[in-house]
């Protein structure tokens, strides 16, 4: 299998959540992801996903926690 070998070329894919994971590059994205941009060893491209993606939250988490945070930072002001 291609994700068992280390000098396999791979790419690197991102889901709607904005998500990374790799895909080995003879294969079709699977449905649900695209290509990212960046192919590679195995390494490297684990490496590129470590850089990118620095907030494992998904998109949806991320966009509800910070409209709670905008909505809880609008109801600590006092009205003079």
């Amino acid at each position: 299998m291609a994700f068992d070998d280390e000098n396999a070329v791979f790419r690197v894919v991102r889901n709607d959540e904005d998500m990374y994971s790799i895909w080995p590059l003879h294969r079709p994205v699977p449905a649900g992801w695209s290509d990212a941009g960046f192919t590679g060893t195995k390494a490297a491209c684990l490496a590129h996903v470590e850089q990118i993606w620095t907030d494992m939250r998904p998109l949806s988490l991320r966009r509800a926690m910070d409209g709670e945070k905008a909505a809880n930072a609008g109801g600590n002001g006092a009205a003079r």
